[in-house]
């Protein structure tokens, strides 16, 4: 019995640490040993730049749908481009207004009168478009105006490259847990920028990223988190995936606890659908970043089991152990900093913040297997569709 829980509690305690610190730790010295070198931009005055469209699919967005359209128009770049706007099942004049907004670059608007969800929308737009490259936007953040000339520049330079996500800029958050949030943020940037630059980033920032149109493949209807099915099907064609940090989206909205719930755990969900929908993903055979996937996805879904497993472990050996009754102390110390930063969130003290945000994340992550085990019996037989 006390075996097999050591066995447990390093086991899981490893697991955990390369999860959360140790996998972009080992990207970082991958990097420094082995990476591989920035590709020179091309010379704009010697290439014709490719043509661009962009894609936005909107629901409900007459209040600013006409002022993002503008945004989009006066992002600098000297190629051809053109504006797909999808209007997917909206009740209101997103439409009308779209079309009175008067941007000088040519604009379609695509009326969709059912909401079947933003990945329908998207294969609707892409295949509307007409341009090479392919940027997608979202209704509420704005770009940077040099971003797009940003996005399309490694496409130009390396053919190899298939998709580049931009980096969302959003407002730094006030209180509690949210502050420990946006420390995810940033280390969630830090781990696309290694991931990049060993090989391709494990899924796009859905505001803010462009692909070349021939490599866009439709996805299911269902699909949850189409920023990184979409990028996956274009790096098992052969082709990188690059990141672009300046290239800047900015998001208003901050990184709140109360923004971010859902979409954390719709964002959550999406990993187990993937997960079961493209078990291939898994294989080095289907996907040379299998390790990637692993490490930046699917070890997170565990997390909370794993953390589980660590406290009971130490709980059970601490009767035999001054070590593991120090460690199940400090353990249920964080925890009850966390909850005090969840339930205080006025605390902007970093010793409550961060854990507050660990646990909060943790918490949707448990969300997540409810929400997709209900989006998957809602089907009525059990099963999803084959991409």
């Amino acid at each position: 019995m006390i075996v097999a829980g050591i066995f447990v509690f390093w086991l899981c305690s490893g697991l955990v640490f390369y999860t959360f610190f140790g996998y972009p730790i080992f990207l970082r010295l991958l990097n420094i040993c082995f990476g591989r070198k920035s590709t020179a931009l091309p010379d704009s005055e010697t290439e014709s730049p490719p043509s661009v469209t962009y894609v936005i699919v909107v629901f409900n967005e007459e209040a600013r749908i006409a002022e993002r359209l503008r945004n989009l128009e006066e992002c600098t770049y000297s190629g051809d481009r053109e504006i797909i706007a999808v209007c997917a099942g909206c009740t209101d004049d997103t439409a009308e207004e779209a079309r009175r907004s008067q941007v000088k670059i040519p604009l379609q608007v695509a009326e969709h009168p059912e909401m079947r969800g933003k990945a329908s929308g998207l294969n609707a737009g892409v295949a509307l478009a007409t341009g090479d490259i392919v940027v997608f936007a979202d209704a509420r953040q704005r770009f940077d105006v040099a971003a797009v000339e940003k996005l399309v520049g490694p496409m130009r330079a390396d053919p190899a490259i298939g998709a580049v996500s931009g980096s969302l800029e959003i407002e730094s958050s006030s209180s509690g847990a949210s502050v420990g949030m946006d420390l995810y943020w940033k280390l969630e940037k830090g781990i696309r920028n290694e991931e990049a630059k060993w090989d391709s980033v494990i899924g796009c920032t859905g505001a803010i990223y462009a692909l070349r149109r021939e490599l866009y493949q439709p996805i299911p209807e269902d699909t949850l988190i189409d920023d990184v099915i979409i990028p996956m099907h274009v790096l098992t064609t052969g082709a990188r995936i690059a990141f672009v940090p300046d290239a800047k989206a900015y998001d208003p909205q901050t990184l709140a606890t109360g923004h971010e719930k859902h979409r954390k755990v719709r964002t959550l969900a999406g990993n187990y659908q993937m997960l079961f929908r493209y078990p291939q993903w898994l294989l080095p055979t289907s996907n040379r970043c299998w390790w990637q996937l692993i490490s930046h996805k699917y070890l997170r879904l565990a997390g909370p089991w794993l953390l589980v497993a660590i406290l009971v472990s130490s709980l059970l050996l601490a009767m035999v152990s001054l070590f593991y009754s120090i460690a199940a102390g400090l353990q249920i110390a964080c925890y009850l900093a966390g909850i005090v930063g969840l339930l205080l969130p006025r605390i902007r003290s970093k010793i409550v913040t961060i854990p507050a945000g660990f646990l909060f994340l943790q918490w949707q992550s448990l969300h997540a297997l409810g929400y997709y085990l209900k989006l998957r019996n809602r089907r009525g037989d059990g099963t999803w569709t084959s991409a």
